[in-house]
């Protein structure tokens, strides 16, 4: 640690129970020597280059601690160094106390270790055995209060012992638990087990400036998709509509609808949709979230016709933050013009109509969002719709590829989509690896415009597609296969 001398700070072997894990057996003493010095020195000691050399260096020990010859004496410190013998003592640092006078003496200190000071991983590596050592969790995603881990199997047996340790070392969460292999084949959240701490899986997290209340036991979360997320909001614009098949708890619509987006959220799953309602509301944007509950292939073949019969108001630009709004407010009264609010509209741009159409959907469902591309097919042939888009909407849609080279993994995910929706997608086309999932499985999110050719097309009864016969009011098309 300090020109050829290192203390021994390493965990000490643990022979004890796994359950209770006994922690006075972590209790290290480690014999240092103390510099007994003036309370008024220890400040220019500290910052002395020579002196900060040889002091402890040890994480979480501080450099300085009282004197236990007279611990209610405030005229005295010891000043704690990285070596056990004065016979150690560089010539150096001598001179260095020397030249600052005579009121300085050397004296043995019993630094104690314990339990506390060790990191998780370290206490890890002192109660598993040798063959398991290597490949021990170092650590875990966080949701709220709440630690998930993904154990293999040779850890099962310490699992509980593991989470324990966990818990005891970061001072922010009260739940540790694990992800088990079993998956709800309807709503697709993880089963999971507490292995230490409160019994409540009820968690707040907050991400993208929001709010988020849920069940992490009842509903999908991933706390890795954050950056996600936020590219998905960043792409779209303000003022526009968003329609978010497989909503969740919000991570999409919320942050969207705080950009100055309209958001027509849905999910299947009961309970997300009751936190998603309680989470539109805490968040402060009922106005423009409207939540549903149902199938993603109804919600797709309705939502065109629901945002149409029953618009959003038109995007009024961004609203003043409630300080400048009050400042606004005092200098209208002092001057007797128009109130703020009742100008702020005429300054900002408005759009010429209500928002009666979406611009993008996004279908976080990874899983299987693929197979509900074919719920677009004729979504556009009510004559009552056309002459809204001339425009299509963007897709943004989550899937796995077993393809692990990336050219390969694009020719996979635009095969797929095309069979699916009958037509290949050519327009604004775009494929982004969003993360690594498990060995030989990959998670891309291909986005692409819906072609007009699938939202006007129509399907017979044998599921044979064709274009609609009437298509004076919209962008002609081609036969299609």
């Amino acid at each position: 640690m300090h020109h050829g001398f290192q203390l021994d700070t390493s965990v000490p072997d643990y022979n004890g129970p796994l359950s209770p894990l006994d922690k006075t057996a972590f209790r290290k003493s480690i014999p240092v020597l103390g510099l007994r010095v003036p309370a008024t020195q220890t400040g220019s000691i500290l910052k002395s280059e020579v002196a900060r050399k040889y002091l402890v260096g040890i994480p979480k020990v501080r450099p300085v601690v009282p004197d236990p010859s007279a611990p209610d004496d405030e005229t005295q410190r010891l000043v704690l160094l990285g070596l056990n013998r004065e016979a150690d003592i560089p010539q150096e640092f001598l001179k260095f106390l020397k030249a600052k006078g005579d009121d300085f003496d050397f004296v043995p200190y019993e630094l104690i270790l314990n339990y506390d000071h060790w990191t998780a991983s370290e206490i890890l590596q002192a109660i598993l055995p040798k063959e398991l050592r290597e490949g021990a969790p170092t650590g875990f995603a966080a949701t709220g209060h709440i630690a998930h881990m993904n154990l293999n199997e040779e850890y099962l047996p310490y699992k509980h012992v593991i989470g324990q340790i966990f818990l005891d070392k970061n001072k922010y969460i009260r739940t540790v638990v694990n992800k088990l292999d079993n998956i709800d084949t309807r709503f697709r959240f993880f089963e999971m087990e507490i292995l230490a701490g409160e019994q409540n899986l009820v968690v707040e997290h907050h991400e993208a400036d929001c709010r988020f209340t849920f069940d992490f036991s009842q509903v999908y979360w991933n706390s890795r998709l954050h950056t996600e997320h936020q590219r998905i909001v960043d792409m779209l614009k303000p003022g526009e509509v968003l329609a978010d098949v497989f909503a969740g708890v919000g991570p999409f619509a919320l942050p969207a609808a705080k950009k100055g987006c309209a958001v027509l959220a849905n999910d299947l799953n009961p309970n997300s949709f009751k936190y998603l309602t309680q989470n539109i509301q805490d968040n402060e944007v009922t106005e423009t979230v409207r939540a549903s509950c149902e199938d993603g292939r109804d919600f797709i073949r309705a939502v065109f016709s629901r945002v149409a019969t029953s618009p959003f108001p038109p995007y009024m630009g961004p609203k003043p933050s409630k300080t400048k709004a009050r400042k606004l407010e005092k200098e209208a009264k002092k001057s007797g013009s128009a109130m703020p609010h009742d100008d702020w509209p005429s300054t900002k741009p408005v759009l010429p109509q209500s928002r009666n159409t979406i611009d993008h959907f996004v279908m976080n469902l990874p899983d299987t969002a693929i197979q509900f591309l074919d719920a677009f097919r004729g979504v556009l042939v009510s004559h009552s719709l056309r002459p809204f888009y001339y425009k299509m909407p963007m897709i943004h849609c989550h899937c796995f590829t077993r393809e692990l080279q990336q050219d390969e993994a694009v020719q996979d995910i635009q095969r797929r989509v095309g069979e699916k929706l009958g037509h290949p997608i050519t327009e604004d086309v775009s494929i982004t690896l969003v993360r690594s999932v498990a060995p030989g499985k990959d998670m891309y999110c291909v986005s692409f415009r819906l072609p007009s050719e699938v939202a006007y097309c129509v399907e017979a009864p044998d599921g044979r597609i064709s274009k609609a016969r009437d298509t004076s009011t919209f962008v002609s098309v081609d036969q299609l296969d």
